[in-house]
């Protein structure tokens, strides 16, 4: 599905965000730039430490210190988020956009119903009345799928099991209709089976109230399910972005296409799974060049120095809608790309 023929709903540009540490700064996100498009589902992958989450919660204006956003602009429905004072973003914030958060159960108040929580965003955004309230917290509830949802708008979060509290936070994040919904690690904690009821479920009210989501794991199988573009995360750097086709099929960055390798195949039988060598670099110590470049087989195959002393830029290859970030596709400082095409 194409969406590009709309104006984007979310453009990020050139994001830097910082914590300042006793061991240093900690670069978590630096210098990322993407758009979402209306209706559509972006997915951001990457592993743990990439730089997905803190690039949501800058998003979402809730980096705290030591964290500092640094740079950038993050224009949502053509107003920069980041120029408007608390009180204004306190507004955009739940009612334009929404975040479901990794481990729902911790993330809801223990000592409040359900009800009395999802009741209490209605009440913060708009003018509905006791009787109206109680009726769309009902219907929030029947909507993402609890069960005998007449009494659990009275329940406590620990009498929910964990597929549960996760509909009740879609329910709270979608209460007021927004327009972008933040999915951070949404099925992280939970077993196969309700895994693919969320999924589901995500699915099927994105379809209905057109809202675009971002969606930020770790597991390729849930972005290739759901996303329809996808931004491959590395050491605080978009690395690759692609139209899931066009990612799972002919991945040019050697990171995405390790991560890729490296996922098992139902019905492919292999002896050993592929795995990328070395680990993530530090953020505090970043190398020099192109920061995937100490674990990059590609690098060594070709025997590419500037690796090692200039970092690419993000660059569309083939398609124009197909960014790398790599120097086996683009030239310059005397380089030659060996697979410019």
């Amino acid at each position: 599905m194409t969406y590009q023929n709309t104006p984007p709903l979310l453009q990020v540009q050139n994001l830097k965000t910082y914590y300042f540490t006793d061991d240093g700064v900690v670069k978590a996100v630096d210098g990322v730039d993407f758009e979402v498009y209306p209706g559509e589902v972006l997915g951001l992958v990457g592993e743990s430490g990439c730089g997905k989450s803190v690039t949501s919660l800058s998003i979402m204006g809730l980096i705290e210190p030591p964290g500092k956003i640094m740079d950038g602009k993050i224009i949502f429905d053509g107003k920069n988020l980041l120029e408007m004072p608390e009180k204004e973003m306190a507004q955009v914030r739940g009612k334009n956009i929404s975040m479901i958060f990794q481990q729902p159960q911790t993330s809801l108040n223990p000592v409040f119903t359900i009800g009395e929580q999802i009741s209490e965003i209605l009440k913060i955004h708009s003018t509905l009345s006791k009787q109206e309230l109680q009726r769309r917290t009902l219907e929030l509830l029947q909507m993402v799928g609890i069960p005998d949802a007449h009494r659990k708008i009275n329940a406590y979060p620990h009498e929910m099991s964990g597929g549960q509290a996760q509909r009740v936070m879609i329910a709270m994040a979608l209460a007021l209709n927004p327009q972008l919904l933040i999915a951070d690690e949404p099925t992280t904690a939970l077993d196969v089976t309700i895994q693919a009821q969320i999924l589901d479920l995500m699915r099927e009210l994105r379809n209905r109230t057109g809202t675009a989501v971002i969606l930020i794991t770790h597991d390729l199988g849930v972005i290739a399910e759901m996303a329809d573009r996808v931004a491959v995360m590395y050491a605080g750097r978009i690395v690759e972005q692609a139209d899931v086709n066009t990612l799972f099929s002919t991945p040019r960055n050697p990171y995405t296409q390790g991560l890729i390798e490296s996922v098992p195949v139902l019905g492919q039988i292999k002896e050993e799974l592929a795995t990328i060598p070395g680990n993530v670099p530090n953020l505090v110590d970043l190398p020099p060049g192109c920061r995937f470049a100490p674990r990059c087989t590609a690098r060594e195959a070709y025997g590419l120095e500037i690796c090692n002393q200039i970092e690419p830029d993000l660059q569309s290859v083939e398609k124009a809608d197909h960014f790398v970030r790599c120097w086996l596709y683009q030239d310059g400082n005397g380089h030659n790309a060996p697979l410019k095409r």
